[in-house]
């Protein structure tokens, strides 16, 4: 167990790293709050997800094959799950069970209330999955997830292996019977969330140049999706993970290139730039916990970085 992180005091509120690049941006974020890291010691973090039954937060320590805890109120972190299957994206679902998408399994499942794991999904027609990514979970109880291979493509975050599948998103239907391939035109699928209304799915293209977001538009049966479009492109950027707030807005982790471009970027619904927020290392994925879904946890390589916003996570999980 990891004792808590010390936190040296900002110099001043507001945070300098609290950028805002539209007026917009003023009224998402807070002029007394900074961001802070509460955690470290990863090799690569990855796929947080907000336990607020509990007051914790999970994520994926990718290439150390390991799932990590850090608690709200001890503010201490430690392993949760080690051999997690070289686990990426996590989420939950209605009965508050995490779901996970693990690379060496080449697998989506799920972590009972006991303990037990059921696997969700790992072939499609019968030819294995390749390396699902990230993951969410619709009102319906449906479960979306991406499927890349970028965890088939060596020995650091899963192992190597022949891709059987092209890459594409995948549904999981309620019931957990059915498993349905949704689009497979999006280069390199990365991150995904819903509108808050789920009438949209974004999705992050991460082997398009440049990078994009893309949005699908969800039918009124739930399921059926449109051809994605460009929502923006990411230019000289790498966004990676990435979660919606109430008001639709996306709030995307980001890097690689120069130091400059590390740390998180949030979007309106347009795809117009409101602002960033600006860390020591690239932001993989982030999600929204606290006990009012008002504290934002990004997930940045080595640490888990916090702040407090003026703004709520979207229920969609």
């Amino acid at each position: 167990m990891h004792d808590a992180i010390e936190r040296a005091a900002p110099t001043r509120y507001p945070d300098a790293a609290v950028l805002a690049l539209d007026p917009r941006f003023e009224k998402l974020v807070l002029p007394l709050a900074a961001v802070e890291r509460v955690a470290t010691g990863s090799r690569w973090a990855e796929g947080p997800v907000w336990f607020g039954d509990g007051r914790y937060l999970l994520w994926s320590d990718v290439p150390n094959d390991r799932i990590m805890r850090w608690d709200e109120v001890s503010q201490q972190t430690h392993v949760w799950r080690h051999a997690s299957g070289h686990a990426n994206g996590n989420s939950r679902d209605r009965q508050g069970r995490l779901i996970t998408c693990e690379h060496l399994g080449r697998r989506v499942t799920r972590t009972e209330h006991d303990g037990r794991i059921t696997v969700l999904a790992d072939h499609y027609q019968g030819k294995r999955l390749n390396s699902p990514n990230d993951v969410v979970v619709k009102s319906d109880g449906s479960i979306w997830f991406t499927d890349p291979p970028f965890g088939i493509i060596g020995y650091y975050q899963g192992e190597k292996a022949e891709q059987e599948l092209p890459a594409a998103i995948y549904r999981i239907s309620p019931d957990g019977q059915e498993i349905r391939l949704m689009c497979d035109t999006v280069q390199g699928p990365n991150g995904l969330a819903f509108s808050p209304d789920e009438r949209h799915l974004y999705v992050i293209e991460s082997r398009s140049r440049p990078r994009n977001i893309v949005v699908l538009d969800v039918a009124n049966d739930g399921v059926s999706l449109s051809p994605p479009r460009v929502l923006f492109d990411a230019g000289d950027g790498t966004p990676d993970g990435f979660r919606v707030d109430i008001e639709g807005n996306l709030w995307c982790g980001w890097g690689m290139g120069t130091a400059e471009l590390d740390g998180v970027r949030v979007f309106s619904p347009q795809g117009e730039l409101l602002g960033r927020i600006a860390l020591p290392e690239r932001c993989a994925n982030l999600c929204f916990g606290g006990k009012h879904r008002n504290r934002l946890f990004m997930a940045s390589c080595t640490s888990i970085y916090s702040l407090f916003v003026n703004t709520q996570g979207a229920t969609a999980l």
